[in-house]
């Protein structure tokens, strides 16, 4: 397995991986970004997002993706925005070490931690966040205006 930085050439797979997540969390109809708006978001001048990629065989099996967001009480946070993990390699290692990955990123930028956000029902990704020593907060609760 390699661990890389995605590129643009990788949007399509990680697309499909994204609609997959969607179909998995039974939120087909909430997935309105496009596989155009991606490309024009993440690979310009100033991207909103990065990727990485875990690739076996040149497979893309596992793809994480983040941005930085401030804390005013902390600082810069690498923000966890989709963490996916093809179903036929889960429970095989990919997962810790795309994050992994992502700690060593976030340690290079001056991060000051990782944040992310789980679905209440998604045991599995819970007992993985708390296996790799997150803390799952039960008290905020997400706001979102669409617009």
């Amino acid at each position: 397995m390699i661990l890389r930085k995605g590129f643009k050439k990788d949007l399509k797979a990680v697309y499909k991986l994204i609609e997959e997540l969607a179909k998995y969390e039974k939120a087909e109809s909430k997935l309105i970004n496009t596989y155009d708006q991606m490309i024009n978001d993440g690979f310009n001048e100033y991207p909103l997002f990065k990727i990485l990629i875990a690739e076996q065989k040149d497979y893309i099996i596992g793809i994480l993706i983040y941005y930085f967001r401030y804390s005013t009480w902390k600082g810069k946070i690498l923000y966890i925005e989709d963490f996916i993990v093809k179903k036929e390699f889960r429970k095989k290692g990919v997962g810790g070490k795309l994050l992994n990955y992502s700690k060593e990123i976030a340690k290079e930028e001056n991060c000051k931690g990782i944040s992310l956000q789980v679905l209440d029902w998604n045991i599995n990704a819970k007992k993985f966040y708390k296996k790799n020593n997150f803390t799952v907060d039960n008290e905020w609760i997400n706001c979102h205006l669409d617009i």
